[in-house]
């Protein structure tokens, strides 16, 4: 069912989904900076981790870094987000990822994801396995992983992870007994919340995509909205969404901070309810 705001302000789209393609995708330089190194760690063979809060686009930039390397046939990104498994599953899902099937014993699965690593090598591919959630991991898989980068008698790298999680990723990594596995990681990457300015230009452009050619925001309403989402996309998206909607309700063709305050009031109330 198409919503009923977007009439009310000429959208042809909800411009404040997570459904949009990976090339369409709008990042400020700050977040375009964390693409190019993290695409340069993975060009030189590397594993990196990647930490922000919740909902401040490091998913997005993942989309980000595999658009840039879907056209080059040296790579094969890996993507897995379950994170709470323990060392046998996790190897399971893994294989399951890869294509492969998974045996019945620990040794088998991890003998199985290595010998497909190298034989990618053998291939000239270069996997990339990225973790999501990876301040979630299970304690034994996290001290598991550092072997599964050794191959050759480590002198080879023929595999990259890429772990990405919550700032808490970093707190685990710096355990004394996480050393092998931190030692082998030498880009580490954050992504920080949007600036005021950046708000602002993330809200024009997902509007011009979904057809609007005017200003539906206020800029009173888009400070508001930038402090109360403390710069975070998913929150941004939420509530642009939920102040158009009040907005359309109210037969009222700009999103103006009264609006905005109502919408916040009403959130409020149901997080406290």
């Amino acid at each position: 069912m198409t919503p009923a705001y977007l009439g009310t302000f000429g959208l042809k789209e909800p411009p404040f989904t997570k459904e949009i393609s990976d090339a369409d995708l709008w990042l400020p330089s700050s977040k375009v900076a964390v693409v190019d190194e993290l695409s340069e760690a993975l060009d030189q063979r590397g594993s990196v981790t990647l930490v922000g809060e919740p909902g401040v686009g490091k998913t997005c930039v993942l989309r980000a870094v595999r658009q840039r390397f879907q056209p080059n046939a040296g790579f094969r990104l890996t993507y897995c987000h379950n994170a709470t498994l323990g060392r046998r599953d996790f190897y399971r899902l893994l294989c399951h990822a890869l294509g492969l099937s998974p045996s019945a014993t620990a040794a088998s699965v991890f003998y199985a994801v290595t010998t497909h690593v190298e034989q990618l090598g053998h291939e000239r591919l270069h996997p990339v396995f990225v973790l999501d959630e990876a301040h979630l991991l299970h304690q034994d898989v996290l001290d598991h992983l550092h072997i599964l980068l050794n191959y050759e008698w480590d002198s080879k790298a023929l595999l990259s992870l890429v772990l990405v999680g919550l700032p808490e990723l970093e707190d685990r990594l710096a355990r004394r007994h996480q050393r092998s596995l931190s030692s082998r990681i030498h880009t580490r990457l954050r992504i920080d919340p949007l600036s005021p300015s950046d708000t602002a230009e993330y809200l024009r452009i997902r509007l011009a995509r979904a057809g609007c050619d005017r200003e539906l925001f206020a800029s009173d309403a888009i400070a508001m909205l930038h402090e109360a989402a403390s710069g975070a996309l998913r929150d941004i998206d939420r509530v642009a969404t939920a102040a158009l909607r009040e907005a359309a309700r109210r037969k009222r063709k700009l999103v103006e901070r009264d609006v905005l305050a109502r919408v916040l009031d009403l959130d409020a109330s149901h997080e406290a309810a």
